[in-house]
């Protein structure tokens, strides 16, 4: 599976806005993730749950912006900055790094989030 093409279709569908979709499509089932926050998950259903109930608390979308992504063997590097109106009247302005590494049958094992800012 070639990674590269598997990360450029991944980072498209999250520059959409899709990232529960993103997770169940890419993500192996034990997958884990980790964020600068200090969140951890241990599988994809996890991540799922968690992505939707994100994914729900957004009042508005404001903008996605993905900068970059670079490949290097099974491990990917995709720079994206997210602006979200939150339900609860807060904002949400990351810039982020998000790092994968993809196992052989193109599927996220491990995902993890760096603060660019």
């Amino acid at each position: 599976m070639n990674i590269k093409d598997q990360a450029i279709k991944m980072d498209s569908i999250v520059s959409q806005g899709a990232i529960v979709d993103a997770v169940k499509q890419f993500f192996a089932d034990t997958a884990t993730t980790s964020d600068y926050n200090g969140l951890a998950t241990t599988n994809k259903q996890q991540m799922v749950e968690k992505m939707e109930g994100f994914a729900s608390s957004i009042a508005k979308v404001n903008g996605i912006k993905h900068h970059h992504t670079i490949v290097d063997g099974a491990a990917s590097a995709s720079e994206f900055t997210f602006d979200f109106l939150m339900k609860d009247g807060s904002s949400i302005y990351w810039h982020e790094i998000i790092r994968r590494i993809w196992n052989k049958s193109g599927e996220v094992v491990q995902e993890e989030y760096f603060n660019a800012q």
